[in-house]
């Protein structure tokens, strides 16, 4: 899913990268790499070279190598077939999916309310605009992944804080509550391993974020 003009997209989408808008440090570049790969993950269902990179990952004994590994095993386990069958299953659904990722369903218990108007806010004031091709709202998951990939890499020019802020304002109240679901959730094989890294990842972000405060 490429959710914006900005280029804050996931290592499978072609196309120029952006120039990262001055120094940014190996730290925030790699905080960027799990954004953007969990963007791309939650945005749309693996297809086959993604996944066969992905079971090249290796990690370390730190908790996000560890789940990065699993994360790799979980992709050489299976197939694109498999992957999609169960993206489907998780996250569109005949009807709908187990899973609703969007702010608004997870604060309000409803789509396309308050949290939605708040994400779209924040994005115009950063002069992110959402591309036309693009048919899922702004506080989808994936979409304020990429926002953060951006911000992380440095590939929107933004005020100091304005990641805090951002990661405060629209995902840290419920994105770990629903990665949490995700790697919980009955129809989840190959997704148990992206929930459970993404919600470790988002809580070293949180306490990080707490202690620059």
């Amino acid at each position: 899913m490429a959710a914006t003009e900005s280029d804050a997209r996931g290592p499978n989408e072609a196309g120029p990268v952006a120039l990262p808008c001055g120094h940014v440090d190996d730290v925030d570049l790699l905080r960027a790499r799990h954004y953007d790969l969990l963007a791309v993950l939650l945005g749309r269902a693996p297809d086959q070279p993604l996944l066969d990179r992905l079971a090249l990952l290796s990690g370390d004994d730190s908790a996000l190598g560890r789940l990065t590994a699993n994360l790799a095993r979980a992709a050489a386990q299976t197939d694109a077939a498999a992957v999609e069958r169960e993206f489907f299953n998780l996250f569109i659904g005949v009807g709908r999916g187990e899973l609703l990722p969007y702010a608004s369903y997870y604060l309000t218990g409803f789509l396309n309310e308050r949290p939605l108007a708040r994400v779209r806010g924040d994005l115009a004031a950063l002069a992110i605009e959402r591309q036309e091709r693009v048919s899922e709202p702004e506080d989808h998951v994936a979409v304020l992944f990429e926002a953060m990939a951006g911000l992380a890499a440095g590939r929107f020019a933004a005020p100091p804080g304005e990641e805090q802020r951002f990661f405060e304002r629209n995902l840290q109240s419920w994105a770990g509550r629903f990665l949490a679901d995700l790697e919980a959730a009955n129809a989840a094989r190959f997704y148990r391993s992206v929930g459970a890294l993404g919600r470790a990842f988002l809580e070293i972000e949180a306490e990080a974020f707490a202690m620059s405060a």
